[in-house]
């Protein structure tokens, strides 16, 4: 006969949340939470940025303002991380940290390369139809012509058998 057990509610797993940072010290805040045994998450991007009429490509926080810290609440001294150097907060609902629903930041995970830069775009290829997701073309076909560094992407779409071309966030997109 198999026994039943009841599972013991002390043995919670390890979870991802999110912490808000001061302005502009991410990286300080993850070096300083990684220097307290934190295990962290801080994605950043490749930008284009323009200085004195020359443009850079900068390693830049694809969440400006936050990163992810796994922990185990139960267990873990979760409160020390209010006090480490660079962070503002973690963010808390009634009193305790809540945690990023599971799969979030294990999807983010998936688009970052060797090098910690996560690619975004890597499900779109300029040339390939996309379908606009929301906005007042919802649901319209177009043809992605360019993608952009900053999250822009530009669209040409059939409209009333014209075609205009449009700049749209690249959250707006779907593979047509």
């Amino acid at each position: 006969m198999a026994e039943h057990r009841v599972p013991d509610v002390r043995m919670i797993e390890a979870r991802w949340y999110v912490v808000q940072t001061i302005a502009r010290a991410e990286p300080r805040a993850d070096f300083q939470l990684r220097s307290q045994n934190f295990a962290t998450f801080f994605p950043r991007v490749l930008r284009t940025t323009r200085h004195a009429r020359k443009l850079r490509t900068v390693l830049a926080a694809a969440f400006p303002g936050y990163l992810f810290v796994k922990l185990d609440i139960e267990r873990e001294r979760w409160r020390s991380v209010n006090g480490t150097f660079g962070v503002s907060r973690l963010v808390m609902a009634n009193g305790a940290p809540t945690p990023v629903p599971h799969g979030v930041v294990e999807t983010i995970m998936d688009y970052v390369d060797a090098d910690g830069v996560a690619h975004f775009d890597r499900d779109l290829v300029v040339g390939q139809a996309v379908r606009m997701k929301e906005g007042p073309l919802a649901q319209a076909v177009g043809e992605l012509v360019r993608l952009d560094s900053n999250g822009r992407v530009r669209v040409l779409l059939e409209i009333m058998g014209g075609k205009v071309e449009t700049s749209v966030a690249r959250s707006a997109l779907e593979a047509a």
